[in-house]
């Protein structure tokens, strides 16, 4: 959305990069956006640390850029043992056919099951098409409907990978909770009261993951300085 609306693109990739690393517990992580002939036009990373800074620089000279150049590496993910084991992975940046780019990240310790699932997919996916947008001139006053289209096409995406990922567990927790409820006989006050507490939030999650889906704008509201989120109020919807 940001590169249509024609924002610095260095300055929301470096922001996408930075709270994206940060979210998934990433140690370092770098985009690279590249032209037809693969040549650098955008690159940013992030590292917690300068030995995950350099693990990274390395990866990324020494083995992906090779890769892709020689052998067309699209994706690739591998784990290293050893007194300090880390997990290292890299993504495509691609829309249909369109390869804008690769992210590579950098994941130390034990590894978390996020890392390898749907949501870097989804991230890249979103990215992917943000640069698609601006590459294809969608940013311009006379491309609005373009625009729209392509930020409901990124939020329906995204949307359907939520419903996906979270409706499952949230489905096991709704129902014990309701299991709970429906023996109320064997249980004291305080205990009904938090449970129906839980029932409260879980339905509202699952609310706002209907709403997503069923979307017919992307309009949105300022959530703090400098931060927006979707409009999903019942105006919004209308």
């Amino acid at each position: 959305m940001a590169s249509a609306d024609r924002q610095d693109l260095n300055q929301y990739a470096q922001w996408l990069l930075d709270s994206s690393a940060q979210l998934v517990g990433l140690t370092a992580a770098s985009m690279f956006l590249w032209d037809d002939k693969m040549k650098p036009t955008v690159n940013v990373s992030f590292a917690a640390g300068e030995r995950s800074q350099k693990k990274l620089l390395t990866a990324e000279s020494e083995l992906f850029q090779s890769l892709r150049l020689e052998k067309n590496l699209m994706s690739a993910f591998m784990s290293f043992g050893g007194k300090n084991p880390y997990h290292l992975f890299t993504i495509p940046l691609r829309h249909g056919d369109k390869l804008f780019g690769a992210l590579i990240g950098i994941q130390e310790g034990k590894l978390r099951s996020d890392i390898d699932g749907s949501f870097l997919e989804t991230l890249t996916s979103i990215l992917s098409l943000s640069l698609a947008a601006d590459q294809s001139g969608l940013g311009t006053t006379s491309s609005k409907a373009s625009i729209e289209k392509a930020r409901l096409s990124a939020i329906t995406d995204t949307a359907v990978t939520v419903n996906h990922e979270v409706n499952n567990p949230l489905t096991a927790i709704l129902g014990n909770v309701q299991l709970l409820l429906a023996k109320q006989e064997n249980l004291n006050p305080d205990t009904i009261s938090k449970l129906k507490v839980v029932e409260a939030s879980a339905l509202k999650i699952k609310d706002v993951t209907q709403k997503l889906l069923k979307l017919t704008h992307s309009r949105t509201v300022e959530y703090t300085e400098g931060a927006k989120m979707l409009d999903l109020s019942e105006e919004g919807d209308n």
